[in-house]
């Protein structure tokens, strides 16, 4: 380009972009490795401290910048994504999303996948210490960097209460994830028909604008036919549908429209999710809390059950593969009967072996969402580095019985091997090993905590290898649905 001087820094080619009379730019510093916005012409609403080079400015990413380069170039912004073919990334880190985007490029030159690049759970943001206005800041850097041009949507993911909503809602979020797993009865899956005539008496009624009788007369009629799958309520199947999850539809039902008034007429998806729950949501089920949500105008894109065997973080589905695809077409059947939103699969990451029954049966309309899985290949990078991987391994097997508390897990300590058990050259192999990948995918929080910003600081001197290592890996994840 024209004006600068290329010995200072290192231009990302994708980035540079001319709108009207003005050139945006990113820059990677030599002498720092710090990234930069670069501008040429009009930098009226960007601020912090610059620093001036030859007919440009260089600004720092900051919040403001952010937001003034969005207001620039439209396409940084998120939309709802609605009935697309859809996949999320997670990113704890924030470094991931030029990664991602080469996989996209790679696995679906056609552009049929819409990403979702800033994806994070309340639960994260706070391990990780991040905001969501952070998480936004760091996708549009990303995206800026690559010239990602297409529709991207942004996930406000595990919303349990109406007070997580306001700092994603402000942070322009156009996708939320409202998990209302907390309000489920599990309990419900074995009581007794008295325990469940009792538990259904004392539900929010007037929250679900509706009364035992009503459902009674709505469901236990004569059998449902959904396009070859023949549904049949009676009054036991009713009440434990009911009592499983009656609490958990009136506390999404009212996040939704506490969201709808924040949101102040802007559009958004909106998914429900009950996958963390202990016991899989049966077809009638999934069929009741569909039918209530549309009946009750609820707007939800997306459905996450939980699905039968287990999806446990970083590994590929444990289960009997041929009761998974049964289970999964019936699933698919209800979908397509309310033709109005798709399946989401939550704990998606790494689940090689399903994917394939999942693209076949969702047909399209599906949304498959990861989070640690990113984070696992920065640290299989930092394997480059064996004095950092040791300190982390030493770290996650330390906080492993505690960080593992709000994960249903199989991973067993005892497995994995001791650093002194290790030799340089096999530290990346315990990133392919069961029971050690999932001792430091759970222990992200503690190991960012206490390692994150040298772990920042040698993914950032080693970008080239961090991208390669996630295109590699989510082209995998990718290829399936395309």
């Amino acid at each position: 380009m024209t004006g600068i001087n290329i010995s200072e820094g290192t231009i990302y080619p994708k980035s540079v972009v001319t709108q009207g009379e003005t050139t945006y730019f990113l820059i990677k510093m030599h002498e720092n490795g710090e990234r930069r916005l670069g501008i040429v012409g009009d930098a009226a609403g960007f601020g912090g401290p610059a620093v001036a080079g030859i007919q440009h400015t260089r600004y720092p990413l900051t919040p403001p910048n952010a937001a003034a380069l969005r207001a620039c170039l439209p396409w940084l912004n998120p939309v709802p994504l609605e009935l697309k073919t859809s996949f999320g990334f997670g990113d704890r880190m924030g470094s991931a999303t030029p990664g991602h985007i080469l996989a996209l490029w790679s696995a679906d030159p056609g552009g049929k996948i819409a990403p979702i690049f800033a994806q994070q759970s309340v639960r994260e943001n706070a391990r990780t210490g991040r905001t969501p206005q952070q998480v936004m800041d760091d996708a549009t850097w990303g995206i800026f960097q690559e010239g990602w041009r297409a529709p991207w949507g942004a996930d406000a993911d595990h919303v349990k209460e109406v007070a997580d909503l306001a700092p994603f809602v402000a942070a322009g979020y156009t996708f939320f994830t409202v998990d209302p797993s907390d309000h489920v009865d599990n309990a419900a899956q074995t009581d007794s028909p008295e325990t469940l005539r009792t538990k259904t008496a004392t539900l929010p009624w007037d929250t679900l604008q509706s009364s035992y009788d009503d459902m009674h007369r709505r469901y236990c009629r004569e059998p449902l036919e959904l396009g070859g799958l023949t549904l049949a309520f009676d009054e036991a199947i009713l009440r434990r549908a009911l009592a499983k999850y009656g609490r958990a539809l009136a506390h999404t039902m009212t996040i939704a429209h506490e969201l709808t008034s924040q949101m102040d007429s802007k559009p958004y998806d909106l998914e429900m999710s009950v996958d963390e729950t202990d016991t899989p949501t049966s077809v009638h089920e999934h069929f009741f809390i569909a039918n209530e949500l549309n009946r009750s105008a609820v707007p939800v894109v997306s459905v996450a059950p939980r699905f039968v065997g287990k999806f446990q973080k970083g590994v590929d589905y444990i289960g009997d593969l041929v009761e998974f695809e049964s289970e999964l077409a019936r699933h698919a059947a209800i979908m397509r009967h309310f033709g109005s939103y798709k399946l989401s699969i939550h704990t998606g990451s790494d689940k090689f072996s399903i994917y394939p029954a999942i693209a076949r049966h969702t047909q399209g309309l599906v949304h498959v969402k990861t989070a640690g899985t990113s984070y696992l290949e920065a640290v299989r990078v930092a394997a480059q580095n064996p004095p950092l991987f040791r300190r982390i391994l030493d770290l996650a097997r330390a906080r492993f019985e505690k960080d593992r508390k709000t994960y249903f897990l199989d991973a067993q300590l005892s497995k994995v091997p001791e650093n002194g058990a290790l030799a340089d050259a096999s530290l990346p192999e315990l990133l392919d090993q069961f029971d050690a990948r999932q001792v430091l995918h759970v222990t992200f929080g503690s190991i960012l905590d206490e390692f994150g910003a040298e772990l920042d600081d040698f993914i950032s001197q080693h970008e080239a290898d961090y991208r390669a290592a996630l295109e590699a890996h989510f082209v995998r994840h990718l290829e399936p649905f395309v």
